[in-house]
């Protein structure tokens, strides 16, 4: 083992869904490091990794579902997710939810998985973990990869032997991991920050979860007149953002780091903050209207 990998420090088994107590095997793999593992309709374990899941969803999964089965993002979160808390300060995350009263995967089907060309991270990733990893006193990410042996996965027993890099390629991660880097990133900062930054309000909490899943109405929140009152973007970079959801996605992405770490990559309006206080005292000023209109009102 290298020294550049004893500096590096687990944050936590990223895209696992799986007990990570009993079933990683404790060998840090690179890119180029091999492992036998082979998954194919036919062998008698098929499927069996989708009845008892607990599925990580990244941001850019969320779009490749939605996106699959036709609905937006809000319906997709409310109608297929679970939220849980990624730290001791409530940083919301979403799990993929199970059927009824079971642990089976919502998409498995008697003919397999139902949305297979769209399938999340840690299904394309199984059987192998992958790790955020930061370097001692950095925030920068770095990604460490594990065999994973369950005792119901017989896959391990087939003589195909491949590299990470080649089984990463084979099952389509390299886009994921490509859009999923910003996101792993972003929550890693949070982590390494620790008290510098402390709890975030409830409202930074509401536009965290916007910025990260909820995508449709991320695009509400950029299309409307509070955000082109702050923010100075080209009409060029504007449509693109707007028009392409991904290209939303990496979007809030920088959004977010320049909100929660004042990483300022977002030119503002010089006039920004001008603009707002108006806003604001008009925004007042016509609730004041309206309670002393209802104070005239009232009967003696």
């Amino acid at each position: 083992m290298s020294d550049e990998r004893e500096n590096l420090h687990p944050d936590e088994f990223g895209n696992l869904g799986i007990n990570t107590d009993s079933a990683v095997v404790p060998v840090y793999l690179g890119e180029n490091d091999k492992f036998k593992f082979n998954c194919y309709p036919g062998i008698s374990c098929f499927n069996e990794c989708c009845r008892n899941i607990d599925i990580v969803l990244t941001p850019y999964d969320v779009l490749r579902l939605k996106n699959n089965l036709g609905i937006t993002t809000t319906e997709f979160i409310a109608n297929f997710t679970n939220f849980y808390e990624v730290d001791g300060h409530g940083l919301p995350g979403l799990n993929l939810k199970t059927k009824d009263d079971m642990k089976a995967c919502e998409f498995l089907t008697k003919e397999g998985c139902a949305v297979y060309e769209d399938r999340p991270t840690a299904c394309r990733y199984y059987a192998l973990g992958n790790m955020a990893m930061r370097k001692k006193d950095s925030g920068e990410a770095e990604t460490g990869y594990f065999v994973v042996k369950e005792d119901h996965c017989k896959g391990h027993l087939e003589d195909k032997e491949q590299t990470v890099a080649e089984y990463r390629h084979g099952q389509g991660l390299e886009e994921y991991d490509e859009m999923n880097f910003g996101f792993q990133e972003l929550v890693l900062k949070k982590k390494s920050s620790g008290p510098t930054v402390g709890a975030p309000s409830p409202r930074s909490m509401q536009l965290y979860f916007l910025a990260t899943y909820d995508m449709d109405r991320f695009r509400e929140f950029i299309e409307s007149a509070g955000f082109k009152d702050v923010f100075d973007l080209s009409a060029v970079e504007y449509e693109k953002i707007i028009s392409d959801e991904f290209e939303l996605l990496n979007f809030s992405q920088r959004f977010l780091k320049q909100v929660l770490f004042g990483e300022n990559t977002i030119a503002k309006k010089q006039n920004a903050a001008d603009v707002r206080m108006k806003k604001k005292r008009q925004r007042m000023a016509k609730k004041q209207k309206e309670l002393n209109d209802q104070t005239e009102e009232r009967p003696d």
